[in-house]
């Protein structure tokens, strides 16, 4: 008869089998739970800081200049230069890793340019769209 130690589902049993002629038959484990050491708990890993926004670049007009958070595609364009805004309309969609994100205008104001068009690959920090 030979015994066997077999782990299941982090459990270990004891199992015995037994040769009996030409074929093996495998006896009814037996039923001693042997403790196994649990996995060693996770490093705990400090936050990341996040990085300070980058002030917004002035242009050349001297209006301020809304620009792209983050990297992606412009999916949307809700302005055309000489709309009025208020602060927390949404200038422009950007999709990035299939989430779209609504980019919103700082403050009330008039759209004096818009830098960008529907489909164009934008890189954190580029500029979308200008004030008066």
């Amino acid at each position: 008869m030979k015994t066997f130690r077999i782990v299941i589902d982090g459990v270990e049993h004891v199992v015995q089998v037994e040769e009996m002629g030409s074929a093996a038959a495998v006896a009814a484990p037996a039923s001693v739970a042997l403790p196994v050491a649990p996995p060693p708990a996770p490093t705990p890993m400090a936050a990341p800081t996040p990085a300070a926004p980058a002030p917004p670049p002035a242009s050349a007009g001297g209006g301020e200049v809304v620009v792209a958070p983050l990297q992606g595609k412009i999916f949307t364009i809700n302005v055309n230069p000489g709309d009025q805004v208020k602060a927390g309309d949404t200038l422009i969609v950007i999709e990035a890793m299939k989430m779209e994100n609504e980019i919103p205008a700082p403050h009330d104001g008039e759209i004096a340019s818009v830098s960008v068009a529907r489909g164009d690959q934008v890189a954190a920090g580029d500029p979308l769209v200008t004030y008066k």
